[in-house]
């Protein structure tokens, strides 16, 4: 019985199938199949049974599940207790909103590879939707996005949320919602919801909202005079600062934007806990 073989054995069970297991792992499936078939030949039980919908631990599988996961989590506290950080290699995946792109994100990706300089990192920014669901199918190991993930596999840490401002065309008047379009968050996203449901109680359905995945887009919109909307203050200061926006008061602000750094619980990776850890650092002095 190996490491290698646990490991393997625990993927299997947690995704419930080789062909993912072996994607998660890098590795191919004739690979995986080996690797689980001289772990039950080792213990001469049968650990999983194939159903339509993939594969489900026996009873024995059970039973090791509960011994495999205590070994990957001694191995997990070796690694970050012992280990050199800067001596860690492979592939670490970050994914973040834009907000978070287009303020502190540069010097957090700064720490991280000060922090661990022989680590290669594949960067995402996209709308958090999409890096909820690119953290829950595995295909990230670190999202910093508007949350919590509420999963049970995964795990959230706070992050300092952005208060929103009003924020107009420097050389426009000041708006009536009747009839200047109001620019946004994606469709599919909280603030766009939340935003809507506030400007339709307060100015009826007629409100045109124009709904926008692009943060920078949705900012050249509001300079360029074409509507009005919220914005991060953090992101606002520097037009506001040239001549380009100018802020308004309607009467009411939309809520801030809260983020997290998520990460799946299982399995336990110090990388991501420590990763999550230098994020709200990070965040909080910028």
């Amino acid at each position: 019985m190996t490491l290698d073989q646990i490991q393997t054995f625990l993927w299997v069970a947690r995704l419930k199938g080789v062909r993912r297991a072996s994607e998660q792992m890098n590795i191919s499936q004739p690979a995986v199949t080996a690797r689980l078939q001289t772990l039950e030949d080792d213990l001469r039980v049968k650990l999983f049974e194939r159903t339509t919908r993939g594969v489900v631990l026996t009873r024995e599988g059970e039973l090791l599940r509960g011994y495999a996961e205590q070994i990957v989590f001694v191995q997990e506290e070796i690694r970050q207790r012992v280990s050199d950080p800067t001596g860690l290699e492979g592939l670490f995946r970050v994914g973040a909103s834009e907000t978070i792109a287009e303020t502190w994100l540069p010097r957090f990706l700064e720490r991280l590879s000060q922090e661990y300089p022989r680590l290669s990192l594949e960067l995402t920014v996209d709308i958090s939707f999409n890096l909820r669901e690119a953290l829950l199918a595995r295909e990230l190991d670190l999202a910093l996005l508007m949350g919590p993930v509420s999963a049970y596999s995964v795990n959230n840490v706070p992050l300092p949320s952005f208060d929103l401002g009003w924020y107009r065309a420097a050389g426009s008047p000041v708006p009536d919602f009747l009839t200047t379009p109001v620019i946004s968050y994606a469709r599919n996203t909280r603030p766009y919801r939340e935003l809507v449901e506030e400007l339709s109680k307060r100015h009826g359905p007629s409100v045109r909202v124009f709904s926008c995945a692009s943060l920078s887009a949705s900012i050249q919109m509001i300079a360029s005079g074409i509507g009005v909307g919220p914005i991060p203050n953090a992101l606002a200061q520097e037009r506001v600062a040239n001549g380009q926006l100018r802020s308004f008061d309607p009467g009411w602000l939309p809520s801030p934007l809260d983020f997290t750094a998520s990460w799946m619980a299982e399995p336990r990776t110090s990388l991501a806990e420590r990763c999550a850890q230098l994020a709200v650092e990070v965040a909080q002095i910028w």
